[in-house]
């Protein structure tokens, strides 16, 4: 229910905030008629709307906030969260001669981690005495409301209503506070409304991720700090990457260019390439080990074919009428290479250079689940086994951030090396 909440809140955002830039925002005219090339799916033709990445970010974020109960936004903005504070529902008990009674159950719903003692209650003036209990908040517990009371379950005594209405074995009564259960012996069971802010176990709010940033920044974790961590993993991805597009792009471009390279490398690089890497670690364990050089195999292993196709697809997009007025000026065929294809077919090259750093970050974390004692995806996966989840949370919003970071660098270059991509 919290999930469709969730999604529900960010469509409504995003169409939202879609129509007040599109209707209320003056921007500049910008369509498909104002631009001097049409080329779908090439990135000279639509640019990135710095505004809806704004918004979007920050739309991440107040969700994030508003069902993590967050102090960070105003309590306003807060979705309803767990019932916290004193509890009642009334019961009627009944004998095995048939008499009945009612009684109060009054129980303590606590913040998870606290541990206080029942309320004090009177006991009451009937043979059903009056109970009090604690709960902590998302959670439940089994309240024996014939313990004190002067005729026991074993005697016959039974609950047959909660707040008048009748429950049996296996029903429930849906109060003001919570959820009311009969477990099948007969026994109470009370659940206090959970409302719609998600227990930090689960999600934990903005603060607590930041707090453990600044926490493992200053004092580490199982015996580094965070920067060898993220180090460790960084020279990982470049590493396998570097050695995938050392191979891959020769090889593409042997392929592009060769019809025997072509068809003796293309079965392997098609049937390799839907292989997701983690379906290699049980072999790249028994090639080469658990040590580092295993995890740069895996990494390599997941770059080299995207960077195969890549070069492959440059080079075989490269416009024959290039070659042919290369070939009509007297260039040889190292000349047309070194002028004609390899400029022409970069583009492709740095697109999927992106994708490989991507599937090689994504790949990452596997990579290290091989017995790393030392970085990002092994602080997610320790973290895991101990339901740190601020930690876990931490290390995908490092990764995630690193990762980003990357590809702009990578973008960068590409604008600096290949000026003339999407020019013709």
């Amino acid at each position: 229910m919290t999930g469709l909440l969730i999604l529900a809140a960010y469509v409504a955002i995003f169409v939202a905030s879609f129509l007040i830039v599109k209707y209320a925002v003056k921007t500049a005219r910008r369509d498909f008629t104002s631009l001097k090339t049409v080329t779908f799916g090439d990135e000279s033709a639509v640019k990135s709307n710095r505004i809806a990445s704004v918004v979007s970010i920050l739309t991440i974020f107040l969700i994030w906030a508003s069902f993590t109960g967050s102090a960070w936004v105003p309590s306003f903005l807060h979705v309803p969260g767990p019932f916290q504070g004193i509890a009642t529902f009334d019961y009627t008990a009944e004998a095995d001669d048939g008499t009945t009674d009612d009684a109060t159950v009054t129980v303590l719903v606590h913040p998870v981690g606290e541990d206080p003692e029942p309320p004090q209650v009177a006991p009451g003036e009937g043979w059903a005495k009056n109970d009090s209990d604690v709960v902590a908040s998302w959670r439940s517990g089994l309240i024996r409301v014939d313990q004190n009371d002067e005729k026991s379950r074993d005697e016959g005594h039974r609950v047959i209503a909660v707040n008048g209405e009748p429950i049996a074995p296996g029903g429930e009564v849906i109060t003001e506070y919570g959820r009311v259960g009969m477990s099948p012996k007969g026994t109470l069971n009370f659940e206090p409304a959970k409302g719609l802010q998600m227990e930090s176990i689960w999600l934990p709010p903005p603060e607590a991720v930041v707090a453990r940033v600044v926490e493992i920044a200053r004092d580490g974790y199982r015996d580094s700090t965070l920067w060898e961590h993220l180090g460790y993993s960084l020279f990982r991805v470049i590493a396998g990457f570097l050695f995938g597009a050392l191979v891959g792009i020769p090889l593409g471009y042997a392929m592009g260019l060769s019809d025997w390279f072509r068809g003796w490398f293309d079965p392997i690089v098609e049937f390799m390439r839907p292989v997701p890497p983690l379906a290699l670690i049980p072999l790249v364990i028994i090639w080469a080990g658990i040590g580092e050089t295993g995890k740069i195999i895996l990494l390599f292993l997941a770059a080299l074919w995207i960077m195969a196709i890549a070069a492959r697809s440059g080079v075989s997009g490269v416009r024959i009428s290039k070659v042919h007025a290369a070939y009509s000026l007297g260039a040889s065929k190292w000349q047309i290479l070194r002028h004609v294809i390899i400029p022409n077919s970069l583009p492709d090259i740095f697109t999927g250079a992106r994708v490989a750093m991507g599937v090689c970050w994504g790949t990452v974390v596997a990579a290290e689940l091989v017995a790393a004692e030392k970085g990002a995806g092994m602080m997610i996966m320790v973290a895991s086994k101990f339901q740190l989840t601020d930690i876990v949370l931490m290390g995908i919003i490092l990764i995630g951030i690193i990762g980003f970071g990357i590809d702009m660098l990578m973008r960068w270059a590409e604008r600096v090396l290949v000026p003339w991509k999407g020019k013709g």
